[in-house]
């Protein structure tokens, strides 16, 4: 089989040297440059596969600025033997919605269609530091018109022009066949990128990128750009901690150092001392008149994903934020829930008694699974009938991919990871108008030190909602509304890929977001399985309280968890009375998942461990001599200030 194997790759930033300029945007012009991390993942696993077909073809390709090309020849040292770079001046301040639709462009300049006579393979990161949306491969992979597979761990190939891939889903994993052509998005959890050699090196270095800018692929200006791009920045602030500074443990040992935690947790956290902020000073609003876009767009929908039989808890969360937005859309602004399935009618009422007024039901056996390309497609029909104003997923990571290919479909941009949603407008000074009512999504990203402002012009206005960050709307018994049933035209392609397997263990059983106190591992905690922290949360459940253990990212891709535990950016957000960090550095990915606890502790053997920045407790010693004393005080009675369930 002459298989080519295209790899995706992105230039980033190193978050640590973004700065903001003058307009409140960011300002990546003087900031050191690598290859985004997943990206060189998405490499390797390509030059995995090249070790079946050692005569395929290695393609390596990017969008950006010439100085891509740096990245373009590392990939070359690594054995990648063609490089393209698409690079126009025009394509600036694209948003994904464009950037998916230029690269797909250029593939098709290439030859790289769904209907190619040879196969093909397209690999990408799972998704880029600088954006963290996860929506590049997805988009791709619609415009293109093929299957796709994301958050995969590793792919090969069955020599039958298929690609069996583990892709990671909440609570374990799945085995899934795809036909090629396909694209599938790489997790940074499969085998490490390798270093270029000597010999590669050499190669690159007298290689020629072959560049390209629109007019050479054919691609117009009217939907890429700041102006084309359905989505564009508004604005963008540091997020900065709310934390008082805090209080470390003093002590010669182990037991005095526990004991002084003991004593200081038990007076209290200290408090941050409020400051009046310095008057912002803004523009005066411009006197021109308010203009409405919705153009006849109505309402809010969201998807309820299914799991194990039940609705997930986050398409329940999701009715937080959307009856908020109803609410300030007001005109009896109604929810409505799509449900997919087999035999799911009955899930209707859990979505009514938390707050949908109608539950649009698609129910056939062949759609008990979540599969993204008929799901996509049922979502997309169901819009071009009922024309909501904003539709919201869950960023689990079903909802990552399935909103942005939702997206290329209806032309509609979409804000990943959110974790605020509010009703605002736009002063458009182009115009000369002020656009309202608009949403405003708001969403943490460059290493999550920053908050962005996202806006759409294209509707429905589609945005994923980070898990966890807003809570389970309150149950009310007996509440009803409209079922309403859907049919959808779906072509046998919708079903090309199959899942083989799959597996979900004790993740199923684990509930983090329940949970009072949570113990979490981090890397400085493996040497022993992280065997102290399940004693630590073991002990405190036999005190009758609700306690979990949890872990950072490097736990799970060293093999010590399951994904179902993992706290952060990639994992799920918990909101415990407690969070107790052992041997965790304080990458901010991680800070992400837990920021919000009502009181965090931080254990680590590294007194300048960036999590210090971010709790209210800490103790600097090893984990090895301080978890045991910690759970003899516990067995005799400390229990962090939570009352023990009485039984």
């Amino acid at each position: 089989m002459a298989l080519t194997i295209i790899s995706l790759i992105k230039q980033v930033p190193l978050p640590t040297e973004m700065r903001m300029g003058d307009d409140g945007l960011m300002d990546r012009t003087k900031a050191k440059s690598i290859i985004n991390i997943d990206c060189q993942f998405g490499l390797e696993a390509g030059l995995q596969l090249k070790k079946q077909y050692p005569d395929a073809k290695m393609v390596v390709c990017s969008m950006g600025p010439p100085s891509f090309e740096v990245a373009l020849k590392t990939a070359i040292s690594m054995g990648y033997d063609e490089a393209y770079l698409l690079s126009d001046r025009k394509l600036g301040g694209s948003d994904t919605y464009a950037t998916g639709l230029a690269i797909s462009t250029m593939l098709k300049h290439l030859g790289y269609t769904k209907d190619a006579k040879e196969p093909f393979i397209i690999l990408a990161g799972r998704q880029t530091s600088d954006g963290d949306t996860a929506h590049v491969p997805s988009q791709v992979a619609e415009n293109l018109g093929i299957p796709q597979a994301t958050f995969v761990e590793t792919v090969k190939a069955d020599g039958e022009g298929n690609a069996i891939a583990k892709r990671i889903i909440e609570g374990g994993y799945q085995m899934m066949k795809l036909p090629m052509p396909c694209a599938i998005s790489l997790t940074p959890t499969g085998i490490p990128p390798r270093k270029p050699s000597l010999v590669g090196a050499i190669k690159a270095r007298n290689s020629k990128i072959t560049v390209f800018g629109i007019d050479d692929i054919g691609l117009g200006t009217e939907k890429i750009g700041l102006g084309g791009s359905p989505t564009i920045v508004a604005n963008v602030v540091n997020i900065v901690s709310e934390r008082a500074p805090i209080i470390m443990s003093d002590g010669h040992n182990e037991s005095t150092l526990v004991t002084s935690l003991v004593s200081n947790f038990n007076k209290g956290a200290n408090v941050l001392e409020k400051k009046e902020k310095a008057e912002k000073k803004t523009s005066e609003k411009p006197e021109f008149p308010l203009y409405d876009n919705r153009n006849g767009a109505k309402g809010i929908i969201t998807w309820a994903e299914v799991t194990n039989g039940k609705v997930s808890r986050p398409s329940i969360e999701l009715l937080t934020p959307a009856r908020h937005l109803a609410d300030q859309l007001g005109n009896d602004t109604k929810i409505m829930t799509l449900l997919i399935g087999k035999n799911v009618q009955e899930l209707s009422q859990t979505l009514f008694e938390h707050g949908s007024d109608e539950v649009i039901v698609v129910d056939d056996e062949k759609l008990e699974e979540y599969l993204v390309l008929p799901f996509s497609s049922i979502f997309a029909q169901v819009i071009k009938e009922r024309n909501p104003e904003i539709a919201l997923f869950a960023a689990t990571t079903a909802g990552r991919e399935l909103a942005p290919r939702i997206g290329v479909k209806t032309g509609s941009g979409v804000t990943a990871d959110c974790t605020g949603l509010e009703i605002g407008e736009y002063v458009n000074r182009k115009e000369k108008v002020i656009n309202k009512p608009i949403l405003h999504s708001r969403r943490p990203t460059y290493g999550e030190s920053k908050l962005a402002t996202i806006l759409g012009f294209v509707y429905p206005q589609i945005s994923t909602a980070r898990a966890g960050t807003f809570e389970v709307p309150a149950k009310v018994d007996g509440r009803t509304g409209i079922i309403s049933t859907f049919k959808p035209k779906l072509d046998k392609k919708e079903f090309s890929v199959e899942i083989l397997k799959t597996v979900r263990g004790e993740g199923n059983s684990v509930n983090l977001f329940d949970a009072e106190i949570i113990i979490a591992g981090g890397r400085g905690t493996t040497g022993d399985g992280l065997e102290l922290i399940k004693k630590l949360a073991e002990a405190l459940k036999e005190k009758g309280v609700k306690a979990e253990w949890a872990c950072s990212r490097v736990v799970v891709d060293e093999g010590f968890s399951e994904y179902a535990r993992q706290v952060g950016q990639t994992g799920k957000t918990v909101r415990p009375k407690v969070y107790v960090g052992v041997g965790i550095s304080g990458a901010i990915q991680h800070i992400a998942g837990m920021k919000e606890s009502e009181k965090i502790i931080a254990i680590d053997h590294n007194p300048k461990a960036s999590i210090f920045h971010f709790a209210d407790f800490g103790i600097v010693g090893e984990y090895q001599d301080i978890l045991p004393e910690l759970i003899e005080r516990v067995k005799g009675g400390f229990t962090f200030g939570i009352e023990p369930a009485k039984g």
